[in-house]
């Protein structure tokens, strides 16, 4: 576009008699009339340059969307239905992450006693409320807005149920662990609606689940670097968000479309995943009506084998064997299951 402006500055002053210099030089009307002109000159030419600067991205780089993938529901739990997208066949995992569903669950369904060992779990509320227990006596609801993300580490048995009438709606992503810690003590971090952090700016929001964005930063914990950011953006309105070159990172839409990396490419609609190649960040446009919300969450490639046997996330089949044999024997960190039910089950 610059490039563009240069040579349109050029052909005029070549061959329009505005840019003539004899014009300049006639008569004390003509002076005024190229005065005026000159400064018509400098209005045209300011005008495209903030254009320019207002459409062009931020980056020399921006991120291209590479894989494009529609959750579709699946039944999940006891009766509880997803939308999952990372996890599934067409996208197994993308490194560091290894799943993440939309879940839609009304009572009495929803996801009684189960183990983990491995990864961390981060649950995002939408709507509705969930409350979760597990074998160390840790109880708590979350409600829309509000978050949890636990490390299950070297192993934990909960529940998470509806806590409310109605549907109760959410994300759950599952990040996982290096090998160095796959086996630390489990701990949660828990975060109220109004303790997360938000920014707006130029009709877009953002509420800052982990990493940074304009310039505030989330207070959250990650133990594989991650940034997890939920933006809403309003018709009209457009994104350059940056994202650490050597991370991986994907875009799942919740409400309305979106354009995705280049602003001539083709508008995604809710519930799709968007995988995004390398590059400085992500650059995002609502061209549409309505308004349009996604979570953009990206991470630091852990670059190590997994090996993966449901609710078990390791490095090899044999530690996978051994995470089985401690699960029913109650032993390296499921001691506490032996006795424990939760008061959903």
């Amino acid at each position: 576009m610059l490039i563009m402006t240069n040579m349109m500055m050029g052909f005029m002053r070549a061959s329009s008699p505005i840019y003539s210099p004899l014009l300049f030089k006639t008569s004390p009307i003509n002076n005024t009339l190229g005065r005026r002109r000159r400064s018509t000159h400098r209005f045209i030419t300011t005008t495209m340059s903030t254009c320019y600067e207002e459409m062009t991205p931020s980056f020399e780089r921006p991120r291209p969307v590479v894989k494009k993938v529609l959750a579709r529901q699946q039944h999940e739990g006891e009766g509880a239905i997803v939308r999952r997208s990372i996890g599934r066949p067409e996208l197994k995992n993308l490194d560091p992450f290894l799943m993440l569903d939309e879940f839609s669950v009304s009572a009495p369904a929803g996801f009684p006693d189960h183990p983990h060992r491995g990864f961390e779990t981060v649950t995002y509320m939408l709507e509705g409320a969930f409350t979760h227990q597990d074998f160390s006596g840790h109880r708590g609801t979350i409600r829309a807005g509000d978050l949890q993300w636990m490390t299950a580490g070297r192993g934990i048995i909960h529940s998470e149920m509806p806590a409310g009438e109605g549907v109760q709606k959410g994300l759950q992503l599952w990040i996982n662990l290096s090998s160095k810690d796959k086996m630390i003590e489990p701990r949660y971090q828990e975060l109220q609606s109004k303790d997360v952090a938000r920014a707006e700016k130029d009709g877009v929001e953002v509420r800052i689940i982990a990493g940074e964005a304009f310039g505030v930063r989330s207070p959250v914990y990650t133990r594989t670097p991650t940034m997890y950011l939920d933006f809403t953006m309003k018709p009209g309105s457009q994104l350059h968000q940056p994202v650490p070159g050597s991370w991986n990172a994907f875009v799942y839409i919740i409400e309305g479309e979106g354009v995705f990396g280049s602003s001539g490419a083709s508008a995604v609609s809710s519930h799709h995943v968007i995988v995004l190649g390398p590059g400085d960040g992500l650059s995002v446009w609502n061209q549409s009506a309505g308004p349009l919300r996604f979570v953009l969450v990206g991470g630091q490639p852990l670059n190590e084998p997994v090996v993966q046997y449901g609710p078990f996330v390791m490095n090899t089949q044999a530690e996978i064997q051994q995470t089985f044999e401690d699960y029913h024997y109650c032993k390296n960190g499921f001691e506490k299951a032996k006795q424990w039910r939760s008061q959903s089950h």
